[in-house]
């Protein structure tokens, strides 16, 4: 969540921020209709842009002229309750005066009663001011970091590196799919029966290719990279979803328990980023770095269409997740450790990747600058998403209220900044392992970082 002061402080900086985040990241839809008010050609590259950005321009002042208004009636109410106060010490000091001399102040002690409903009324007035507000500042994104690409979408991102070459198979590669059947580890259709569509089960060497990468990525984050795993619960209530931003925004994305104030985490950031929601840190602590592994559960709203064959796009899919908290000043290099540590788990794997910094328009709702790491996916012959990693500075802390403090007495809490980012999404690396180590016959080969966690097996053929 974005601090009431700054915004106040710099209205233009914000108004500008807004603007690069939101240049071409509307619906279709809603991209559709503006381009029809506009009357322009949908080729016309430049005309829709600027179509969209004067909506958005128009959308941006919407929402800050009551923030504003808002933001100047709370401080009105503020200092008249102030001088009212200051009212009423001074007219207690005169009852008190009389009160010594034996002289009467009934008419001053009927005023002061006065005066307190009037107090009492601007303190609630406050109190409801402070609630829309924050209600407001709750569907604002973050502000990019000045090292965040400006571009309208994902083809403003700009990609930072590559590893590894895609392979030149002899043979037409084979996707997951056909693969995971023909081998007899991979079945939508039972899934289907016992769920419905974007569910899958994986059976014999499939699913114990998936309990091998998990187990893999844990011991490698907490053995050479010195972090310490947690492992939280699948359900949080909605005050954590709220503190890493997924509420009010995005609940149209999350599986909510029908009569209970739970619901089931999209990803492990939300429980273990709120493990220290309101608290305050040791500066001594930091950098605290987590990592957990943990199913996630994600509605896919508004993906109605895409991704619809194989693992890509699951209701349900498990992850292993690297959390950072630290101080501000440290962020942006944690942010790169934090990166290379993703990518160690591709290199390890061998698996051809390359990383894209996102650009304003392709930017979460709460980071201030995100890496995308993409994974070569030999049947769709391109690289595909398999981990984020985000720095969203002190925005998801000011929203679980989670800070730091030195030694000295005399110093004030701060804000930690905090950090995450997938090491790696579980699902897709067991597709890109399937895919990218196939042989002509179907059969996949393991990569040599994974058979001391299969029983030192070398490959996965049909079961006899």
């Amino acid at each position: 969540m974005l601090e009431i002061k700054w915004i106040r402080n710099n209205p233009d900086e914000f108004k500008k921020a807004m603007i690069k985040r939101g240049e071409a990241s509307a619906q279709q839809a809603e991209n559709a209709k503006i381009i029809a008010e506009a009357g322009v050609d949908s080729n016309d590259r430049a005309a829709v842009l600027q179509a969209f950005l004067n909506n958005f321009s128009r959308v941006v002042i919407e929402k800050i002229q009551p923030l504003e208004k808002l933001d100047e009636q709370r401080r009105q109410a503020i200092f008249d309750a102030e001088s009212l106060k200051a009212e009423r010490n001074t007219v207690s000091k005169e009852v008190g005066r009389r009160k010594a001399n034996k002289e009467p102040a009934d008419d001053l002690l009927a005023g002061m009663k006065e005066v307190a409903d009037k107090i009492k009324e601007l303190e609630k007035k406050v109190e409801n001011i402070d609630q829309t507000m924050n209600d407001l500042l709750m569907t604002i994104p973050n502000v990019p970091s000045p090292a965040t690409p400006v571009g309208h979408d994902e083809t403003a991102n700009l990609e930072v590196h590559k590893y590894g070459t895609p392979k030149d198979f002899a043979f037409a590669p084979k996707d997951h799919v056909d693969l995971g059947a023909n081998l007899g580890i991979l079945d939508f259709e039972r899934a289907g029966k016992l769920t419905g569509t974007r569910f899958s089960v994986l059976m014999g060497q499939g699913a114990r290719l998936e309990r091998a990468l998990i187990n893999f990525m844990l011991d490698v984050h907490t053995q050479k990279h010195g972090y310490k795993e947690v492992l939280p619960p699948f359900m949080v209530n909605s005050n954590s979803l709220r503190g890493t931003g997924q509420l009010p925004k995005f609940e149209q994305d999350l599986f909510k328990l029908q009569g209970f104030d739970y619901y089931l985490i999209p990803t492990a950031e939300v429980p273990v980023t709120n493990l220290y929601a309101g608290e305050i840190l040791k500066e001594s602590d930091l950098t605290l770095s987590l990592t957990a592994y943990t199913p996630c559960f994600r509605s896919e709203a508004g993906s109605y269409g895409r991704d619809t064959r194989g693992l890509i796009r699951q209701h349900q899919f498990d992850k292993v997740e690297l959390v950072k908290f630290c101080k501000p000043e440290d962020s942006y290099s944690e942010l790169e450790k934090l990166l290379s540590d993703a990518e160690q788990i591709l290199k390890l794997l061998d698996l051809p990747f390359r990383t894209v910094a996102l650009s304003t328009g392709d930017l979460g709702f709460s980071a201030a600058k995100t890496y995308d790491i993409e994974v070569w996916l030999p049947s769709q012959k391109c690289f595909r998403e398999i981990s984020s990693c985000s720095n969203f500075e002190d925005f998801q802390a000011r929203r679980a209220q989670i800070r730091f403090k030195g030694n000295d007495p005399k110093s004030k809490p701060s804000l930690v900044h905090t950090l995450n980012g997938s090491g790696l999404a579980v699902g897709r690396t067991w597709l890109a392992i399937v895919e990218n180590y196939q042989d002509e016959n179907g059969r996949i080969f393991i990569p040599e970082v994974l058979r001391p966690y299969l029983g030192g097996a070398t490959h996965i053929e049909p079961e006899k």
